[in-house]
């Protein structure tokens, strides 16, 4: 057995120890979580609040003091839940949430939320830790999965975790999305040769080199700001048959389709982006985030501050001209390999991107077009586009879908034969069902992690007593922790702004100061900014693992080559933020 093995059996050991101890003996720490939305009353008196576009009736408000899940309350509630032969919770708050009036008479629900303390990170900590260790994301995420569950007291990993999480819509439409549709769409065209075909086309015409290949890429990246999978998946699928054709190595290409996919839509915000975190950042009392209005208004204004957005984006850029000053030892050493050797992965990679879609099996006697290509991205992008302008977010499985059924009947008219195209749709199947399953486990721990309360155990850390230029960096560093460690940026922006943006009021407040929007515009683009960081380098999260997908890269391979310069962009918007608040708020 090789040393990194038994220093990852040694892991996953102490793993299921520290978990079994947790279950045990550990008391969960209960908290009050407050959601504030911008209440309104209806023709009809009722009160009603917009979630995801819709209204929601509010009922059965009590007033707050009466509530259970308030904090006093809850944890006399919980104390005379204990039992004495086992010091244990006997059973959790009964109630799962509840409308509440305050004295300002302002309406609030109130949730629950426990965490174990430090122990929270556990199963994403063995998780990321496995994978920087033996290079495997499957055993890994399951392995933090199984330490999750434990912690939890859930044994039955199949009908307790696995199975009610795959049951769930999002999870459920991921699988559709990724292993259906996206594989069936590659697969079909490399049986048409319609990659190739586009490949050859862009190499005529446009990419002269590795340097105007990555150009193209960064200008899609740039062009499809809609952020997160639509981006990556959209920008990874277009440029890898011209980046593979160009020799430029997947290294880099996984990191340029990464690192334009989110950080851009936190600069051209024009997206679902600004219409869901503005739900999350009421704060009672503060006139610029009164209205559902103001805070998509505060939301542009503070985009000037997004210093990690601009700098990633930027970041590419210079590597795109092939200025690799920032860009870290492991980048430079992939492009050196691809121009020297032809290589494009490095020596024992294990490409996410299974050889089904590597290679071109078109049938004897068919010829490829590149308008097979051209014409489905159209549409593609087309329908992604008018259904996030007409109905408020892009319908990616119709886009998808579409483009999949345009593929196949261009490849039937043109004279191939539906076994063929089956085939090809079984290929592509066949070449993203090992991403489909990581990405699913990805989605599992992210869940789990957030269920055990790692992010809310990090931002109740904070106090008002802070020196108010020390909060900024200190909340970009907890998101930034909070996402690496849950695989999600709209996860973290759920847990940390409803705590964060009315601390940082309160900070305002105590200490005095003169700028005091300026403040709270740089405190929201730290959590904004930090959560896109985090995500993007987790090795859990769907953006990173579709970025890896899609370029054909090696996970790991690509986690740790952008490590660096995210790190470095990370840094020196930190350095900006706190400098910006210490002079001018």
């Amino acid at each position: 057995m090789s040393k990194n093995n038994s220093l990852a059996l040694v892991i996953i050991s102490l793993g299921l120890f520290f978990a079994i101890y947790v279950n045990n003996t550990v008391d969960k720490t209960w908290l009050e979580q407050s959601y504030l939305y911008d209440t309104y009353q209806t023709d009809s008196g009722e009160n009603a609040y917009i979630y995801k576009g819709k209204e929601v009736i509010i009922k059965d408000v009590v007033p707050y003091h009466q509530s259970p899940l308030k904090q006093e309350n809850l944890n006399l509630n919980l104390n005379l839940n204990i039992d004495s032969s086992t010091n244990e919770l006997s059973h959790p708050p009964l109630l799962t949430q509840q409308w509440v009036e305050k004295d300002d008479q302002q309406l609030t629900l109130l949730k629950p939320a426990f965490h174990f303390g430090l122990w929270s990170l556990l199963p994403a900590f063995i998780t990321i830790a496995l994978c920087l260790l033996t290079r495997e994301p499957l055993s890994s995420l399951f392995s933090g999965i199984v330490v999750g569950s434990i912690m939890l007291g859930q044994y039955d990993l199949t009908d307790a975790v696995i199975i009610p999480n795959l049951a769930k819509e999002g999870t459920a439409g991921l699988l559709l999305l990724y292993l259906w549709l996206l594989g069936g769409l590659l697969g079909i065209w490399s049986k048409t040769g319609a990659a190739q075909a586009f490949a050859n086309y862009m190499t005529e015409h446009f990419v002269k080199g590795p340097r105007s290949a990555k150009l193209i890429s960064w200008l899609l990246g740039i062009l499809f700001f809609q952020g997160g999978t639509m981006s990556t998946v959209l920008v990874g699928t277009t440029v890898r048959p011209l980046a593979d054709k160009a020799n430029v190595s997947h290294e880099e290409m996984s990191y340029i389709v990464d690192s334009t996919a989110s950080p851009i839509a936190l600069v051209i915000a024009f997206n679902a982006w600004p219409a869901y975190v503005q739900a999350l950042i009421f704060v009672p009392g503060v006139a610029f985030l009164a209205t559902e209005a103001d805070r998509i208004s505060f939301f542009f204004n503070s985009i000037p501050f997004s210093f990690y957005g601009i700098i990633a984006v930027i970041g590419t850029l210079l590597l795109c001209l092939n200025i690799t000053t920032f860009s870290g030892k492991r980048i430079r050493h992939a492009q050196q390999r691809a121009q020297k050797t032809g290589q494009l992965d490095a020596p024992g990679a294990r490409p996410l991107s299974a050889k089904e879609l590597q290679a071109c099996n078109v049938p004897s006697g068919y010829n490829s077009h590149v308008l097979e290509f051209i014409l489905p991205l159209v549409t593609l992008i087309a329908i992604a586009v008018s259904t996030f302008i007409y109905l408020g977010s892009p319908k990616i499985n119709w886009a998808f879908g579409a483009a999949l059924l345009l593929s196949a009947g261009i490849a039937l008219i043109k004279g191939m034969t539906l076994t063929d195209v089956v085939d090809g749709f079984g290929n592509g199947l066949k070449g993203v069902v090992l991403a489909s399953v990581i990405l699913m486990l990805a989605v599992i721990i992210g869940s789990i992690s957030k269920e055990i309360g790692g992010g809310l155990y990090l931002v109740s850390l904070l106090g008002e007593q802070l020196p108010f230029w020390l909060l900024p960096l200190i909340l970009q560093l907890i998101t930034m922790v909070i996402a690496f460690s849950t695989g999600t940026s709209w996860g973290t922006y759920a847990i940390a702004f409803p705590l964060a943006m009315p601390l940082a009021w309160a900070v305002c407040q105590s200490q005095g100061l003169a700028n005091p929007e300026l403040f709270m515009m740089v405190c929201f683009a730290t959590v904004l900014n930090g959560s896109v960081f985090g995500d993007q380098c987790s090795p859990i999260s769907d953006t990173t693992i579709l970025s890896a997908m899609t370029t054909g890269c090696d996970l790991m391979d690509h986690v740790k080559s952008q490590l660096v310069p995210a790190t470095f962009a990370a840094t020196l918007a930190g350095c900006l933020w706190t400098l910006t608040v210490y002079f001018f708020a």
